[in-house]
């Protein structure tokens, strides 16, 4: 079993107290790693000095200005070398670093340049996929860390924690933990907040279901992100779809409760012998129904959804405008834009619009 090792004390019982009684270990696994061990900034800074000797542009002065910097990681140095060696290094790290940017859509052919050598290209992909992570582009982030190993880098905890921040973002849990456990188990000089947010990053997947509103707030995040990098194209248009498709099938879930008639599958199993719901079933909402990651205010009844949607298509606008103030007045915001997005997609079905 994988275990966390050389965490903050302090910052993994704070997060193991808020997570219950979930276990810190990420389970077994397939393949076993050896420890990574970064090469020393002497061994990088003689490699990228050779590097950039090849290409015929070592200027001493300016190398060494940039080495003495000891305030920037080894990382950022070696970018800075890239971008004076290489116009189009220097190009793709501008734009990726520029949050006004369009977002890449596609891997750059730098990176794919076979005639370039591994060192150039494997840490050039790094500190680009590392800017894309800094803004939330997690596709293009991920895959570009695809084409290379961590074994590859001069910086394997960077390389395992931004892999882990993108496939977290992505909501790969399965993906994001063994990056996690990698980073905590074979990367032990690995900067402490590393260690800590990939700690917070798996307490947090712990509690991830598949089915319940927390699940679709995390798509609605995941549409949200989309949208603000302007990608609001088919792959959105699916994932708003399965938004929808799961409140409805809550709702019916609900109204199969309400009528008493589960086939033997009630919501939260809730049924009497008979396979009915019946006075045994408890007058609460169901678990699914229940937004539960804020105490106190900030709960929401599916029940009170699903009346309103019955309505939704006999109320004026005006109605429709404060029934909908009135549900969701007390929601976090990612639970109410879930809800808003839910009956502005009903609008259209009951008023034929589209």
């Amino acid at each position: 079993m994988r275990r966390f090792v050389g965490l903050s004390v302090f910052a993994i019982l704070a997060v193991a107290a808020s997570a219950g009684a979930a276990e810190r270990s990420l389970g077994k696994e397939s393949f076993t790693f050896g420890t990574l061990t970064p090469p020393s900034e002497a061994s990088v800074r003689m490699q990228a000095a050779k590097w950039l000797r090849e290409q015929d542009k070592l200027d001493r002065t300016t190398f060494d200005a940039v080495w003495a910097n000891k305030d920037k990681p080894v990382l950022d140095r070696l970018s800075a070398t890239f971008a004076m060696g290489d116009k189009d290094a220097a190009a793709l790290l501008k734009r990726s670093h520029d949050a006004n940017a369009l977002a890449p859509t596609a891997l750059p052919e730098v990176l794919s340049d076979a005639k370039r050598s591994q060192f150039f290209r494997a840490n050039l992909a790094l500190a680009y996929a590392r800017n894309l992570a800094n803004r939330k582009v997690y596709e293009e982030a991920l895959e570009t860390l695809k084409l290379f190993k961590a074994e590859q880098t001069v910086d394997p905890a960077s390389y395992l924690f931004f892999r882990a921040v993108a496939e977290y973002g992505l909501i790969l849990k399965k993906d994001a933990n063994e990056s996690i456990a990698r980073l905590l188990d074979d990367v032990p000089s690995a900067p402490e907040r590393y260690k800590v947010v990939a700690a917070l990053m798996h307490f947090d997947m712990v509690s991830w279901q598949d089915k319940d509103l927390s699940a679709i707030a995390r798509k609605m995040d995941n549409i949200q992100r989309r949208l603000d990098l302007v990608r609001g194209g088919k792959k959105t248009q699916k994932i708003q779809k399965e938004v929808v498709a799961r409140l409805d099938e809550i709702i019916k879930e609900l109204e199969n409760e309400k009528d008493g008639d589960c086939n033997g599958n009630c919501p939260g199993g809730r049924c009497n012998k008979s396979g009915k719901g019946g006075s045994n079933t408890p007058s609460s909402p169901m678990q699914d129904s229940n937004i539960a990651t804020n105490s106190g205010p900030g709960q929401v009844d599916a029940k009170k959804i699903k009346e309103l949607a019955d309505q939704w298509g006999k109320l004026p606008p005006r109605e429709r405008e404060s029934n909908m103030r009135e549900l969701t007045r007390d929601m976090p915001q990612r639970y109410r834009e879930v809800i808003q997005e839910y009956f502005r997609k009903l609008s259209q079905q009951v008023d034929g619009t589209k």
